[in-house]
């Protein structure tokens, strides 16, 4: 019986490793040149397969204007490969490597906004789906996570339609990190938000 030990090592590298999401781009595809724009992300809870987190970023928000022809591009120009995107989330591997994301795009009407307030707006909507308001859960440093029953995960965009910002819809960002993140470490994905009025590139990249 001929064993593979690279692969066997691999595998082991990819069961131990954590996993990072970033943003790299966000396009526009509407007319309009002014926006003030933010992001909802609804993740999987890190400890508990029963409950999903959600959480609001940036505070206030990404402010578009037309000089910049409805690109934002989040890595910054680098002489090197070594320049990161705006960072979401960081966790250790699922055990089955596999885990589900979820993330809103959505232009605030008003000329500020409060993170912290939206998430007991949302907490308020969902009742018995919703629980604590906890920091730090996926590595975001000061972002405040709502803590969700996975049986809420339906209900998150009707609740976001109530709040009355422009609704860009939402992209799947789940990712099983099967054989492809072997040989290598990070790969981009892209894809247009469910109403078709934005796209965005974002990477998934695996440490050590």
């Amino acid at each position: 019986m001929v064993i593979h030990t690279e692969k066997l090592t691999n595998k082991y590298y990819l069961t131990m490793a954590k996993i990072k999401l970033e943003f790299e781009k966000l396009s526009i595809l509407r007319p309009k040149e002014r926006w003030q724009l933010y992001f909802v992300i609804v993740a999987e809870h890190p400890e508990d397969n029963d409950k999903m987190v959600l959480t609001t970023t940036p505070e206030p928000y990404i402010r578009l204007t037309p000089r910049q022809k409805n690109v934002l591009n989040f890595v910054p120009e680098a002489s090197d490969d070594g320049a990161d995107g705006l960072f979401v989330l960081e966790r250790d591997m699922p055990e089955d490597r596999r885990i589900k994301v979820r993330v809103y795009l959505r232009h605030c009407r008003k000329h500020t906004r409060s993170a912290g307030a939206m998430l007991q707006q949302v907490k308020g909507q969902l009742g018995k789906h919703a629980f604590d308001i906890v920091g730090d859960m996926l590595g975001a440093g000061a972002l405040p996570w709502l803590v969700i029953s996975k049986e809420a995960l339906p209900l998150i965009g009707g609740v976001l339609r109530s709040i009355k910002d422009r609704d860009f819809g939402f992209v799947s960002m789940d990712e099983e990190f099967d054989e492809e993140f072997e040989t290598q470490t990070e790969l981009d994905r892209m894809n247009n938000f469910s109403t078709g009025d934005a796209r965005i590139v974002w990477s998934w990249s695996v440490d050590e």
